[in-house]
């Protein structure tokens, strides 16, 4: 039966959190080059059939994580990279992993102002004709203020949605701007993060939590623990376990404002776990989320 977003969204991922015992998030990169061989066939012979397999993979991997997960975060990017087709796939998995029970969260990173801002909100928070939205949940980029958020505030107020802001990345660079140092001592981060604490104040849900959260790498595991401080209320989204190198005792500090307060992501080492083992890619999936959600329930210390 599908996640229908009528309640609020920290409220709606806490329940899924304490049911399954769960923080676990599985990204959804589909590479066409990286797909196991029995989909990988004809994905070269154009869009279409790269389209199809990618999406294909996807709800074979929704299968197989999802007695472990508690969302699913499709990467748009690896979706858009397919044009039209790669965008009706998207549309196919996004409802596919709701129908499963799971929690979307479209990682889109939009940020933009005024009538841009408003038509990203509508195209991944707000459905249509009786639709639907296409996703719980969407990234977006708060480094352009509080008007382009509106929107997606907005969104979150009508019909329950999720935000995830964009505060401290793992890539190296984004310290060239992220971790510049204000008259006042701190990071331009930690002031990004004051203002994400500030944007989610009126929409705290019945278990505490905002339905504004805040995207911190996890290959920082000292800004994770800051960030925890700046933001006492928002669901942290941590993404850099596995395949970037972080681990999940590299998180832990990010639970204590309760055991839904953190979301782990793992991407590539979930998706493509086939590759090193040598099972098959549905097993191997499953294995490694199951690894995973162990490893990180434990550390989280609920």
């Amino acid at each position: 039966m599908a996640t229908v977003a009528t309640t609020h969204f920290a409220d709606r991922l806490a329940e899924a959190v304490e049911h399954k015992r769960s923080q676990l998030v599985v990204g959804l990169d589909p590479r066409p080059d990286l797909l196991p061989v029995e989909l990988r066939g004809d994905a070269h012979l154009g869009r279409p059939d790269a389209a199809d397999a990618c999406a294909r993979f996807c709800r074979g991997i929704v299968d197989a994580v999802a007695p472990y997960v508690v969302a699913v975060k499709p990467q748009v990017a690896f979706f858009e990279a397919l044009g039209s087709d790669g965008i009706r796939g998207l549309e196919n998995v996004c409802a596919y992993a709701r129908a499963a029970g799971l929690q979307v969260i479209a990682d889109a990173k939009r940020g933009d102002i005024g009538s841009t801002a408003r038509a990203y909100a509508s195209a991944y928070l707000e459905g249509a004709d009786g639709r639907e939205p296409l996703a719980d949940a969407v990234t977006v980029n708060p480094y352009l203020g509080r008007d382009s958020l509106d929107p997606f505030l907005a969104a979150c107020r009508r019909g329950g949605a999720g935000l995830f802001c964009v505060v401290k990345t793992s890539n190296a660079g984004g310290g060239e701007v992220q971790d510049l140092v204000l008259s006042d001592g701190r990071h331009v981060w930690h002031q990004v993060a004051e203002l994400v604490a500030e944007w989610g104040a009126d929409l705290v849900g019945e278990r505490g939590l905002s339905a504004v959260g805040a995207v911190v790498g996890a290959t920082h595991p000292r800004a994770v623990g800051e960030a925890r401080k700046l933001l006492p209320r928002s669901i942290l989204l941590l993404p850099g376990v596995g395949a970037q190198g972080a681990t999940p005792a590299d998180v832990a500090r990010a639970f204590t404002s309760g055991p839904a307060s953190a979301l782990v992501s793992a991407s590539r080492s979930v998706l493509y776990a086939f590759r090193s083992s040598g099972e098959d890619w549905r097993t191997a999936a499953a294995a490694e989320a199951a690894r995973l959600r162990r490893e990180v329930w434990a550390v989280s210390g609920w």
